[in-house]
């Protein structure tokens, strides 16, 4: 018997605004990245903490330092749309979220993509996880 647990997969919802779209009525580009950070942030949230947490409690922030994002079909005005968010690796100063968008109307894969963050202190060194963080992201990968 495993003591594993399966790895955390966290859905949010959002709907596309028109102010998001372009002139060909699809969901500009750079907007996928700002609905990687809403399933983010969720993420943290139902891990039992915030960004806010970290930086209050540690002084340390978690930057992006690439980001990438495979577009496969287009989403449109008023669709609502599923953030999928898991960790697809953590280790001691760099954490790598992994993301799929979904239609929530029929399930259609509209992209996937993902972040890598390395971990710095208040000026800008970086600086290990904090131990509690850690073991936090460690669980959520079912490690």
């Amino acid at each position: 018997m495993s003591d594993k647990h399966p790895p955390i997969v966290c859905e949010s919802r959002l709907r596309v605004r028109y102010a998001e779209t372009d002139q060909m009525g699809v969901v500009y580009h750079s907007n996928h990245f700002i609905w990687f950070e809403v399933g983010r942030v969720e993420f943290m949230r139902e891990l039992g903490f915030t960004y806010r947490d970290l930086e209050r409690e540690y002084s340390c922030h978690i930057a992006v330092v690439d980001a990438r994002c495979r577009y496969k079909a287009p989403a449109r005005y008023d669709e609502e749309i599923i953030v999928r968010t898991h960790m697809k690796n953590v280790r001691e100063s760099l954490v790598h979220f992994g993301y799929e968008l979904l239609r929530a109307e029929d399930g259609a894969l509209l992209a996937e993509g993902e972040t890598t963050h390395i971990v710095i202190d208040k000026e800008m060194r970086i600086t290990p996880i904090p131990e509690k963080y850690l073991a936090v992201f460690r669980a959520a990968m079912g490690k």
